[in-house]
């Protein structure tokens, strides 16, 4: 059987890398997306399954020129690991600055939005039919944190997409589902705090677990492997023990 074909996008770092090599080791072929080159390159490792392409999922232009690419070089899109994310800037609703609030809508929303409706034109057009979206949600798309408004809205939009995409998805055999992650061990998890003290609803700072970023991408092949008659929709993975339940 001929290898299964999955595109990354933020594949340079953190869970977008992790899920890349895992599918590397999974035997599919994949195209890692994202703005630094260098850092996609890294990933990659000189992997034969492998191929690199550099772009910005916020540009409409860039996006059908990466599927466009990946149909090229491999005939058709499998699946599709929307991951490409901003956390954003911490600030309440009273305070974020709009073009703060845009640019994290732009990546975690429209982008989302791109690369998606670009894997559904080429899993609609392709023979057989079909394919499958995976969306990475966090559990802000569940539950905010203190001071992420943008984050934690346009997560609750993924949500949307994600629901949106499954159903319009469905006379074509594309499925789409949605893994929120919590507290996994990456950067964005030091930018937070989480290791050193993450603010908590009542204003006070607490350590919070983090599990391995192996287990997350381990949870997402999972999806990505189902059989076509099958899909997880929604799924929450998280660290044990950490302060999410009740959150607030």
């Amino acid at each position: 059987m001929d290898a299964r074909i999955a595109v990354v996008t933020g594949a340079g770092s953190g869970i977008g890398r992790a899920v890349t090599r895992a599918l590397l080791d999974a035997g599919y072929r994949v195209a890692l997306v994202g703005r630094r080159e260098s850092a996609l390159t890294e990933t990659a490792a000189g992997h034969p399954n492998a191929l690199v392409v550099p772009a910005d999922v916020t540009v409409e232009a860039e996006v059908d020129v990466l599927f466009d690419r990946v149909v090229q070089e491999w005939g058709r899109v499998d699946v599709l690991f929307n991951n490409a994310g901003a956390f954003g800037p911490a600030a309440s609703a009273a305070d974020i600055a709009l073009a703060d609030w845009e640019r994290t809508l732009a990546v975690n929303v429209t982008g989302a939005l791109l690369c998606a409706r670009a894997a559904m034109r080429a899993m609609r057009a392709q023979t057989p039919q079909g394919g499958r979206i995976i969306n990475n949600g966090s559990i802000s798309a569940q539950s905010p944190r203190p001071l992420s408004v943008a984050y934690a809205v346009s997560k609750h939009a993924l949500t949307g997409l994600t629901r949106s995409i499954d159903l319009d998805g469905r006379p074509y055999g594309i499925s789409c589902g949605q893994i929120d992650i919590g507290n996994t061990r990456t950067e964005i998890m030091d930018e937070l705090g989480v290791g050193s003290g993450a603010l908590q609803a009542d204003g006070s700072r607490r350590v919070e677990p983090t599990f391995d970023v192996e287990a997350a991408a381990r949870t997402v092949l999972l999806m990505a492997d189902l059989p076509a008659e099958a899909n997880i929709g929604a799924l929450t993975i998280t660290a044990s023990g950490m302060p999410f339940g009740g959150r607030g």
